[in-house]
């Protein structure tokens, strides 16, 4: 069975996800050993189910909206499901760009774990996995039921944050491998996958009004946990955000249009179909113009 990488995602970061399946076939040395599968929240109804319903994260209820920007996260968790629990999966989110060849990852030895994955950076490293990219040995996560799990939320009989943040699975289950797989907003000679996880920031979002519901748990800073969950009890998920702006980094978003540049030329995306997400206020408006200045990226 061949391994396979899956690219979790909604309607909202479609194309970013078209730009990483390219991005993961461009730059592997065998692009022909490994599949790619884009499995989207749309696709699965016990989403649907659930709109509006408030589920526990961090601790406090808030209500679940599909139209989130990162409603498709739960899905990290189908993969080994979709496997049939067999063989090797690589999950990733949408906004992640394969740099070098991701089948050195694929590849990897696992000495016995069942995930390998890297720390969060800042104040949650201690106390939280970013399960963002996971290298998963299918057959040690037959307890992974997505469904039902994802239901758990909404019975409070778990919280977002200790699923997502891999609390719930044993210690010695869980190895590392290095930040580069995972590379948050950095782009050196040393990244292999580079994660635009910063989502104020994301290349192909400047200028849209913000779309997604920020966390409300700050290391050391209750009251403005408390400011910001009551701002979205009393204002709506999104109220006061503002709006995307530009990468700190011209080098990241250089590299991201110029991914999405050879994904128009080889068929992949089409003009109409960007100008549609450009409608949709899922790209950045001035997206034609960009594209039009982008130089061709290095073979």
């Amino acid at each position: 069975m061949k391994p396979c990488v899956f690219i979790h995602t909604n309607e909202r970061q479609l194309l970013g996800a078209l730009v990483a399946e390219h991005a993961l076939r461009r730059n592997a040395a065998r692009p022909d050993a490994f599949d790619v599968r884009i499995i989207r929240r749309e696709d699965f109804a016990f989403f649907d189910a659930r709109e509006g319903q408030l589920y526990l994260r961090d601790g406090h209820r808030r209500p679940w909206h599909n139209a989130d920007l990162q409603s498709f996260t739960p899905l990290r968790f189908l993969p080994p499901e979709l496997m049939g629990y067999q063989g090797r999966a690589l999950v990733i989110d949408p906004d992640i760009f394969a740099v070098r060849d991701v089948g050195e990852l694929l590849a990897r030895d696992m000495q016995g774990k069942a995930i390998l994955c890297r720390r969060r950076s800042g104040w949650k490293r201690s106390s939280c996995y970013a399960s963002s990219v996971m290298l998963l040995d299918c057959s040690r996560l037959a307890h992974w039921r997505c469904e039902a799990d994802f239901a758990a939320l909404f019975e409070g009989g778990r919280d977002y944050a200790d699923w997502i943040c891999l609390r719930l699975e044993p210690p010695d289950s869980i190895g590392a491998f290095e930040d580069e797989w995972n590379d948050f907003d950095r782009l050196t000679q040393s990244t292999r996958l580079l994660h635009n996880t910063r989502r104020w920031t994301q290349p192909w979002k400047t200028g849209l009004p913000v779309d997604f519901t920020p966390g409300e748990k700050f290391s050391g800073i209750p009251a403005l946990g408390w400011l910001m969950r009551k701002r979205r009890e009393w204002l709506g998920d999104h109220a006061l955000l503002g709006r995307y702006v530009r990468h700190p980094d011209p080098r990241q978003e250089r590299f991201f249009f110029g991914l999405l540049r050879e994904c128009l030329d080889r068929g992949i995306v089409t003009e109409a179909m960007l100008r549609d997400e450009m409608s949709r206020n899922h790209l950045r408006h001035d997206a034609i113009e960009v594209l039009a200045r982008t130089e061709p990226l290095p073979a």
